[in-house]
């Protein structure tokens, strides 16, 4: 091995999102975090050059003075394409043998790099680290690869994430021969690198432990936290070392991250609201009730698309009927006649009803029937119970109190965007709370109530019939969103088997069995008012939303499945109560017949939710709580989810501290409500 041959390249970068110019605060009272970890470095044995490769962004000419002066050698390259900036730093300083070492790891230690480097050539690898299997602290990732490993990365690598993080491609490619150093005692739960403030007071408290000597080991440092516990709780209140490598949904999500905000337009799809780090993400095709990923697993589905397919994945008629329109043209200059067609079916349903709006979302469909509604009693005050969607007369409701929409399906959901002068338009009402509804109409000149007919619990009649009453005496027009439950327990509304009407009813999910289609029913009168308003939109004509919600009512009126599915709804709750029971684990059950889901009582920071979601995608289940059950669920399939679920039932007994439980995480813990991503 010759010694002026080994590189190592430092990452690094003053525009931190999560915390800018970290790797240039002060460590101590002489050195920054970059000064301090070259210093560190210069103790390798077999590293010959240093070099920082830094970004052509204009901030990071911070960080080339601090080089320049401090005599430092430094490389300037990509900002968004790291492997491109070591590709060329190493061809500018001819390397055979490249280290990467990332400038956020402070207490990176030299002795360790040397010990990777002789395991690298007696390995005879092209690429070793320790990071394909963690169980090194975060914060001590070596990764030491040859140059001609990293040219084909180079010339290999096409998604973002891949030339952002340089050597994803090496661990995936099986052209690489490679190698990952893995410890006996599994250290990877502990935070020494650089993300927060709080992990710089951290890695500040060793620095000035060991103060004079900046030479000491990484093994040195667990000892000081096996004697000072306390010392280390400082930043240790979540995981941040997430293993993606290998999974190319995740990497896909990262890359969509950077071209998508917020990576995809679904709250309900994002995998932090399942698995953050270990969600398949993506799928390649689906049948039934099963998806397959990008690695070609095959699921059993419980969310069902979040319950738009009743019918099951890809039904042939539907699909049929589809692919045939397809074929005859979607969209034209002229109108398709199945508008008229599914018109005249769903007044046909609702015999109380005379006329049709359309639409693709289910939020559209209740700003639609707002409109209409405000249009027909020129009254513009509205009261609400339950989830409308994500338009601004919905969430405006938090600029009088921002828990407004905590207890109708999301928590903290932030108003920024939303006009101000909206305030005090929209008010909200719990289910069953009449009197509070009663209170709201006295105090404000309310023009329309919008409720979900049903969602976590059954219809309460009483309630209802007693809301039916007032929006007829006080002349208030009354909506039912039936998006969610509408079709699924009849041949339309599920006010229907209950004889409550309402003026309006929107409809959407199960309609179109996973093609895009909502409708806005009501009463003629009151929907003759839409031709005082402008509501118009070019894909509402599109031909094959109303193709296929025209095929799927036919199907319903002809199967009517709903009674198959009443039949295993009642399983599915029998065998859950008593797993439940049997491994004495109290739970809450809510929901629809149709429609059911259930959460561990007390788990308030969400950690057993995703500790089930993590150990039933391992079993094949794409599950977090709730079952939509469509059409090819069935008894085997429960039978074998219950079989799992009853060993993690029995898991969550053992561990019912939750911190002992969240020690079983393989990653952060899923989120609950909307959270901007970075």
């Amino acid at each position: 091995m010759e010694k002026n041959k080994v590189i190592c390249i430092v990452q690094a970068r003053y525009s931190s999102t999560r915390f800018p110019g970290k790797i240039l605060k002060k460590i101590n009272s002489k050195l920054t975090v970059l000064e301090f970890l070259i210093e560190r470095l210069k103790k390798s044995e077999l590293i010959s050059k240093i070099v920082v490769a830094c970004s052509e962004n204009k901030k990071d000419q911070k960080i080339i003075k601090l080089c320049q002066k401090k005599k430092i050698s430094y490389f300037i390259g990509s900002e968004t394409n790291v492997l491109d900036r070591y590709y060329k730093a190493n061809q500018y300083f001819n390397g055979d043998i490249i280290i990467r070492i990332t400038s956020d790891c402070p207490l990176m230690d030299p002795k360790l790099i040397d010990k990777f480097i002789n395991l690298f050539f007696k390995k005879k690898v092209d690429y070793l680290t320790n990071i394909i299997s963690r169980t090194y602290p975060d914060g001590l990732d070596v990764e030491v690869f040859n140059k001609n490993a990293l040219h084909i990365a180079w010339k290999n690598s096409k998604h973002a994430y891949d030339i952002e993080h340089v050597t994803p491609y090496l661990i995936r490619s099986k052209k690489i021969k490679k190698f990952n150093v893995s410890l006996d005692k599994d250290f990877s739960d502990n935070i020494w690198t650089l993300d927060f403030k709080k992990d710089l007071l951290l890695i500040k408290k060793i620095i000035k432990y060991f103060h004079p000597r900046i030479n000491f080991t990484w093994e040195e440092v667990i000892f000081l936290m096996e004697k000072r516990p306390k010392l280390f709780k400082a930043n240790n209140d979540f995981k941040r070392s997430i293993n993606i490598y290998n999974n190319p949904g995740q990497i896909l999500w990262h890359e969509a991250k950077n071209f998508i905000p917020g990576g995809n337009n679904f709250l309900s799809k994002r995998p932090e609201m399942f698995l953050p780090s270990k969600w398949p993400t993506y799928f390649k095709n689906s049948k039934g009730c099963t998806v397959t990923d990008l690695q070609n697993k095959k699921y059993f589905d419980f969310n069902m698309g979040v319950g738009t397919n009743f019918l099951g994945y890809s039904n042939k008629k539907v699909d049929l009927a589809v692919k045939k329109a397809i074929d005859s043209g979607n969209m034209t200059s002229l109108n398709c006649t199945e508008e008229v067609t599914l018109a005249k079916k769903l007044v046909e349903l609702h015999k109380w009803s005379g006329g049709v709006k359309f639409a693709k979302t289910g939020a559209e469909a209740n700003a639609i029937a707002l409109r209409i509604a405000r249009c027909y009693n020129k009254k513009f005050k509205i009261a609400f119970c339950g989830y409308h969607g994500w338009q601004d007369w919905y969430l405006s409701s938090n600029l009088n109190n921002r828990n407004n929409l905590d207890e109708h399906l999301l928590k903290d959901l932030k108003t920024n965007g939303v006009p101000e002068n909206l305030k005090n338009t929209v008010f909200p009402f719990k289910y069953k709370n009449f009197d509070a509804l009663k209170k709201i109409v006295k105090n404000h000149k309310i023009g329309v109530i919008v409720m979900e007919f049903s969602r976590n619990q059954k219809p309460d009649l009483i309630f209802l019939k007693k809301i039916r009453k007032l929006a007829t005496e006080k002349k208030i027009v009354l909506i039912f969103d039936e998006c969610t439950s509408g079709f699924r327990h009849c041949l339309g509304g599920f006010h229907k088997i209950f004889n409550i009407n309402p003026d309006i009813a929107t409809f959407g999910k199960c309609l179109g069995n996973g093609y895009s289609i909502t409708a806005i029913l009501g009463r003629k009168t009151i929907m003759n008012s839409a031709q005082d308003s402008f509501i118009s939109s070019t894909f509402f004509s599109e031909r094959i939303g109303f193709v296929a919600a025209l095929k799927t009512i036919s199907i319903l009126e002809k199967d009517k499945p709903w009674t198959k599915i009443n039949l295993i709804a009642k399983y599915y709750k029998k065998k859950l109560i008593k797993i439940a029971k049997k491994q004495k684990i109290k739970i809450k059950i809510s929901g629809l017949p149709a429609i059911i889901n259930f959460s561990v009582e007390n788990d308030t920071d969400n950690v057993i939710k995703t500790y089930i979601t993590q150990e039933m995608l391992k079993k094949g289940f794409i599950f977090n709580g709730a079952i939509y059950l469509c059409i090819d669920h069935n008894k085997k399939i429960l039978n074998k989810f219950f079989y799992h679920l009853n060993t993690i039932f029995h898991s969550i007994n053992i561990n019912k501290n939750t911190n002992n439980l969240k020690k079983l995480l393989d990653g952060p813990v899923s989120h609950n409500t909307f959270k901007r991503l970075n």
